[in-house]
């Protein structure tokens, strides 16, 4: 294929490496004629290990070019990858500069062309940036319309800057966001032959992936980071404990809570962070991520409570009170918490929760509740359709399908349900469905 490669830094210079080994011919653009002759005498713009000898290796295969005319290069290519920076501006915002007076070049080239060309955005960026500022710009220069004459599209990168070459042959995954099938079939010839899922998304979807990817990668090293800080002052080993926890591919490496849903609670998570907070705290061990938790966690708590306020209804019916499903444990269950400030708001609830019976709630499970709901047994009721019908606003913290075929029955088209659980897009209900964050 003959691809043009815009933004010669580790991406774009790795990628025009491997490309060119792969066999197809690769136009070179930047802005730094340095870089250019660098490539064309066979040596690396970006310190990379196992760079050198590739370059020597393509740039005397035939196979590559350089230019700095952007407008050259799209007219001589079919494909092209945009690997220019998006630096942090002054203000911590994403500085597009580059990336909009190229697309601006991108476009003028395109109107001038008889055939289809692919541009797949390859530069970290803020989702929506495609579709809301690229498109328009590339559709305004050129006269033609995405999806029809040019597609654009984003295709997130995974290099890791020192081991680029193996990220590259090696990938987790080759992520498309693309709104038609002709691009994701061209990136399919270009990259389908590694060894991972190809998977195609929505371009939002992978312009966010991306950022989420990292923000992960750096919460991970925080993570570490701030248990090392307590192991210290503690006098413990923190390779070991880390160690230790990762043995856990259950639980800890894992799919497991990646899922978004409702705020977390229960016996146990939320006294360990407050411990652990206490324990720095005594020890003078800043760990301000860990001590970021609860807050954010009541903010998320904070989010429901808004959004049945916003409504302005008051008779409120809860599917579900336990801070889990299937789990009569009551203790810092965000759902009791929501309750019990829907209460302060004067708002009359009903609650269904099939494994909640007063009688059979025990110690510190029955002190919480009778703290923070007294008046509970008025409440509970054992009948979801009589919940479900003396409501106008539906709370749903449980999911199973007990729960999913009850309110298919008894919710009508005038009934506000906030799903907490992440009901099944299947579901045929009757009333407004309200996702928390979805």
């Amino acid at each position: 294929m003959r691809i043009s490669i815009f933004g010669l830094g580790y991406v774009g210079a790795v990628s025009l490496a491997c490309l060119s080994r792969d066999g197809h011919d690769v136009i070179g653009v930047d802005i730094d004629r340095t870089k250019l002759d660098l490539i064309m005498a066979g040596k690396t713009p970006v310190v990379e290990e196992g760079m050198v000898d590739l370059m020597q290796q393509v740039a005397s295969s035939g196979r590559v070019t350089v230019t700095t005319d952007a407008g050259k290069a799209v007219l001589d290519s079919d494909i092209s990858l945009v690997c220019v920076g998006t630096p942090s501006a002054a203000n911590g915002s994403q500085d597009q500069g580059a990336i909009l007076r190229l697309a601006q070049e991108i476009g003028k080239a395109i109107r001038s062309k008889t055939g289809q060309h692919v541009v797949v955005f390859r530069s970290t960026l803020v989702p929506g940036t495609v579709e809301d500022v690229l498109r328009p710009i590339v559709e305004e220069h050129s006269g033609k319309k995405d999806g029809v004459d040019f597609h654009l599209c984003f295709q997130p990168e995974f290099l890791r800057e020192g081991s680029s070459i193996r990220d590259y042959d090696k990938p987790p995954f080759t992520i498309v966001g693309a709104n038609h099938a002709y691009p994701v079939e061209q990136l399919r010839s270009l990259f389908g032959h590694l060894p991972c899922k190809f998977i195609q998304t929505s371009v939002r979807s992978a312009e966010m992936m991306k950022y989420t990817c990292n923000n992960f990668h750096a919460l991970k090293i925080t993570f570490a980071n701030e248990t090392a800080r307590l192991c210290d002052a503690l006098g413990v080993d923190p390779f070991e404990v880390m160690d230790l926890v990762c043995q856990d591919t259950q639980l800890n490496i894992s799919k497991a809570y990646l899922k978004p849903g409702f705020a977390f609670g229960g016996s146990c998570l939320p006294k360990d962070l407050r411990a652990t907070t206490y324990l720095a705290k005594m020890h003078d061990v800043e760990i301000p991520m860990l001590a970021s938790i609860l807050p954010s966690n009541r903010a998320h708590l904070d989010l429901a409570f808004q959004r049945i306020l916003e409504s302005g209804k008051r008779k409120i019916g809860f599917i579900g009170l336990s801070f889990k499903t299937g789990t009569d444990d009551l203790r810092e269950s965000p759902l009791v918490t929501l309750a019990e400030q829907l209460i302060g708001k004067g708002m009359q609830l009903a609650i269904y929760d099939p494994e909640v019976h007063l009688a059979k709630l025990l110690g510190a499970n029955r002190s919480f509740v009778e703290k923070h709901l007294p008046h509970i047994g008025e409440m509970l009721s054992p009948d979801i359709a009589e919940v479900i019908g003396g409501a106008e606003v539906l709370v749903v913290g449980l999911s199973g399908g007990d729960v999913a075929d009850a309110l298919a029955r008894h919710s009508t088209a005038d009934h506000l349900v906030l799903d907490l659980v992440h009901l099944p897009d299947s579901m045929n209900l009757s009333g407004k469905i309200e996702g928390l964050c979805w």
